[in-house]
């Protein structure tokens, strides 16, 4: 598993709910410092908790888990502009087929 795309993807949509760290922690019944760990890939963690995660986030656990070239594009991504485009034109072609 691709624990830093997972905690990419959970970054992303507790961003999208403009949570802190601390909010998410919270409401999932985590400590702040795991929910960091979570998020950069340093830490495993376990079906109960990718569970409540999802819970929170409105998501489903396949969103969490999928990897997709639309995360891949997502703005909040640190990748360099011109790899974003590469990746955006990618997308758009696979969607024209």
């Amino acid at each position: 598993m691709d624990y830093e795309s997972l905690g990419k993807r959970i970054r992303a949509y507790r961003k999208l709910f403009d949570m802190t760290q601390e909010e998410l922690a919270k409401a999932v019944g985590v400590s702040c410092s795991f929910i960091g760990h979570i998020e950069r890939g340093t830490r495993k963690l376990s079906v109960d908790t990718l569970v409540h995660l999802a819970e929170v986030l409105q998501v489903s656990c396949d969103t969490l888990l999928q990897d997709s070239l639309t995360c891949l594009v997502d703005n909040n991504s640190p990748r360099s502009e011109a790899r974003k485009a590469l990746l955006r034109e990618i997308v758009s072609m696979l969607d024209a087929e």
